[in-house]
């Protein structure tokens, strides 16, 4: 399989379908994903809490790869993830990124970024517009 199709297997099995046993199949045992949350870098397991977390605030998700590239040991992909807000079906847009590198057919490490502050703003725990508020010296405190 190669890295663009095992990719969208994993967006497809793990987090639309909710297959949380299957994770262990795409990564290597001591892999990590940086960038998901500044400062954590997760290990395999840790998507076992981080995807069902996730998953109560949409649903209906859909990702979709705008871009991709692939080199011998690593791939990097442009997405967008659309879905609807759990209680009021609104829909949801945001984009991100991921850069993996992978060993023996699976992924030994990761770097993501995740447009959470788009996601949180369309979920309505953060105001529109809240970059530019917060450009502007605005505080939520």
């Amino acid at each position: 399989m190669d890295k663009l199709a095992f990719l969208q297997n994993w967006f497809q099995r793990v987090w639309i379908d909710g297959d949380l046993d299957a994770i262990g199949e795409f990564f290597t045992p001591n892999s990590q994903a940086a960038g998901v949350m500044q400062g954590l870098d997760l290990r395999p397991e840790d998507f076992e809490e981080l995807i069902p977390a996730l998953m109560r605030m949409m649903s209906s998700p859909t990702v979709t790869i705008l871009r991709h590239l692939e080199t011998e040991d690593w791939l990097w992909a442009l997405l967008v993830v659309r879905a609807k807000t759990a209680d009021t079906l609104a829909p949801i847009e945001f984009t991100a990124q991921v850069a993996m590198r992978f060993d023996d057919g699976r992924i030994a490490e990761a770097f993501n970024h995740f447009d959470l502050l788009s996601f949180f703003e369309q979920l309505g725990v953060l105001p529109p517009e809240a970059m530019a508020l917060f450009l502007s010296g605005e505080s939520l405190a």
